[in-house]
């Protein structure tokens, strides 16, 4: 927002003048260009200008880095991973993935002392990123003292402190004798290693430095996040990677680049050792988290470029050597001369130029041409997969969805926009709308009604309360809803249309979220068969089949039959037929239903006025029930300003 905001004042100053919604949906394809040259300029310092030039050609077309970089996708790693990119040609800082980096550089200078590796321009070149890099990211608000009082930033610091440790032992080592340069070596080390971890310990049990997030145990362990911050792993970006998702990311690049590993590690340098460490961390950390598959991509696209660029030189380089053949030599001539002279200078059986002739007509050449059609027919094949993923995955709005039929005839599902459009014009614009924290922003943005949770949602309490809802019957239901003065109850359903992301394939997680914060009303284990299953027919768990969610979903559905071949009431998504047909509601009413059933809408019914008036009595407790049934109550205490009832108000 500060980069988007910055380059509308800069463009409006010079008067260009330019909405910020253009600037917002630009940002992310402008940045993607600024990246390819980043990629270029690092994988030319790491290899040679032709890798930098393929590398550049890979990043600015791979999926795993447009999915991020289309027009109008307006989120952090637009400039994220142009920012980490440039970060590594020239070590300073960027994003939320921040942390990847100023832990990744340490490690790289780490690992440069343990290869005995230690320079002055390592000493140099870490010192500056460390001191200048602290200080500007300590000017941002947002960050403050963050970079001195949190965990994530310890492993920097402690890795400044061994290097200057390391850097004055050095100095010394001209002016002391062997034996007690050694000795004051593993003294000092010790010592400074030690002070450091022990100083690291003591700040974070006091609570000056803040102890590792979530997030970071998550990704050590893979299930951490599921047992003890289920909101984090309920988000599929945060989802393990399958080697799908890799392919379809990566293509062909996930088989080159190890080759361009590998020759990184053959030939190896200080920068080398620092794309090896990033390719290795980067591989397993996209490996247990989707999202992180977009900082592997660059490392990718890099070694990759190195790999192509290493065969091609191979393979055609020699071809460019033969079009300008160097001069004849002297044995050429004395060839010429004597053409009966069987032998050459070094006392070698000669060979005629028929039977050079014949040599280069033979296997090698075929094989260096059969090697390079290879090559290119990979990379033809890659930039089809790269337009193709493009246009269908990463171009498509994710609000309107479209599917083919057999004939190739396209069909576009737009219920989304259709039942926001309800929302806007059909209800008060005061109402409140509960559905689960996916669709929030799009319900404010499109419907302009206001929504219990959304995507910026922290407070995990108020989610698990929808999902407590959610979970629960009818009843227990209304009572939350009440008291968060419900008046709509939105939810996504795709058992007629076959969607799989609709809210019953996501309840296990809205269960788990709300056991989170009320495991005396909400099991997860009450929601399975005893034989372990998640089932939606016959055989399901009947707290399950009596939840809110489920009667939401599939109210008056067990009276469609969808074709011929399968019974009323069968779900596509899920392959059963539901085991709760007959579904009645007391507190809600069907409100709307889209086209395909994609979106379903209920109200929330009002409490009447002999319920109003007892619930009141209830809450409040003025008088008892059996009391008000038998004596004259003075209504005017109900209006009295001190007197106050959350779930009425």
């Amino acid at each position: 927002m500060v980069t988007a905001g910055l380059i509308h004042w800069i463009l409006n100053m010079l008067n260009v003048t330019v909405h910020i919604r253009d600037v917002c949906v630009f940002l992310a394809p402008v940045f993607s260009g600024l990246t390819a040259i980043s990629t270029f300029l690092l994988t030319r310092e790491l290899w040679n200008q032709g890798a930098g030039l393929l590398a550049a050609c890979f990043i600015a077309i791979v999926p795993g880095y447009i999915s991020r970089s289309v027009a109008g996708s307006f989120d952090n790693e637009g400039i994220a991973i142009f920012a980490l990119q440039f970060t590594y040609y020239l070590w300073v800082s960027a994003w939320g993935g921040y942390v990847f980096i100023i832990n990744l550089i340490p490690l790289h200078v780490f690992v440069l002392l343990l290869m005995q590796r230690y320079s002055r321009r390592v000493y140099i070149a870490y010192s500056t990123f460390y001191i200048v890099g602290l200080i500007l990211s300590m000017q941002i608000p947002f960050v403050g003292f963050q970079p001195i009082r949190t965990s994530e930033h310890m492993a920097a610091a402690g890795v400044f402190a061994l290097l200057q440790a390391y850097a004055f032992l050095q100095y010394l080592r001209d002016r002391l004798t062997k034996q007690e340069f050694q000795t004051l070596f593993f003294l000092g080390v010790s010592l400074a290693a030690g002070i450091v971890f022990l100083s690291v310990i003591y700040l974070t049990y006091t609570g000056y430095i803040a102890p590792w997030s979530g997030r970071f145990y998550s990704l050590w362990d893979t299930g951490y996040a599921k047992i003890h911050i289920p909101i984090i792993a309920s988000v599929s970006e945060h989802q393990p990677t399958t080697w799908v998702s890799f392919f379809f990311d990566l293509h062909i690049l996930v088989c080159t680049f190890p080759a361009g590993l590998w020759f990184c590690i053959k030939n190896i340098n200080d920068e080398r050792v620092f794309v090896a460490l990033y390719a290795i961390s980067a591989v397993y950390f996209a490996g247990v988290m989707v999202r992180l598959m977009l900082t592997l991509t660059p490392v990718v696209c890099m070694l990759s470029a190195i790999a192509f660029s290493n065969v091609f030189e191979r393979y055609l380089g020699d071809d460019m050597k033969r079009e300008n053949p160097p001069i004849e030599d002297s044995s050429d001539e004395d060839d010429k001369r004597n053409p009966g002279n069987l032998y050459d200078k070094a006392g070698k059986v000669r060979k005629h130029v028929s039977e050079q002739e014949k040599t280069e007509e033979g296997l090698g050449p075929n094989i260096k041409n059969i090697v390079t059609m290879l090559m290119l027919m990979l990379l033809m094949m890659f930039a089809v997969h790269c337009t193709w993923v493009t246009s269908n995955a990463y171009s498509s709005p994710s609000v309107v969805l479209a599917s083919y039929n057999h004939d190739g005839t396209r069909n576009i599902l737009d219920d989304f926009r259709e039942a926001y459009y309800w929302l806007r014009q059909n209800t008060d614009e005061h109402a409140r709308v509960m559905s689960w924290w996916d669709y929030g922003y799009q319900i404010a943005g499109m419907a302009n009604r206001t929504t219990l949770v959304d995507n910026n949602t922290w407070n995990n309490s108020h989610i698990a309360l929808v999902g407590k809802a959610m979970s629960s019957n009818e009843s227990a239901a209304y009572e939350i809803m009440r008291s968060l003065d419900v008046d709509y109850v939105l939810i996504i359903f795709g058992g007629v249309i076959g969607y799989s992301g609709d809210d019953i394939n996501k309840f296990l997680w809205m269960v788990r979220i709300a056991e989170g914060e009320h495991p005396k009303d909400i099991r997860e284990s009450d929601y399975f068969t005893p034989q372990g299953e998640f089932r939606v027919d016959k055989a399901g768990s009947p707290t399950l089949l009596n939840c809110l969610m489920y009667k939401m979903s599939y109210y008056r559905f067990g009276e469609m039959q969808l074709d011929f071949r399968t019974p009323p009431g069968f779900d596509r998504t899920r392959n059963a037929e539901i085991g709760n047909k007959d579904i009645k509601f007391k507190h809600l009413e069907e409100a709307f239903t889209s086209e395909h059933w994609l979106v379903r809408i209920y109200k929330v019914k009002q409490l009447d006025n002999r319920e109003t008036l007892d619930h009141k009595l209830r809450v409040t407790n003025i008088v008892p029930k059996q009391k008000y049934l038998s004596k004259k109550v003075d209504k005017r205490s109900f209006i009295e300003p001190n007197i106050q009832c959350n779930f009425c108000s």
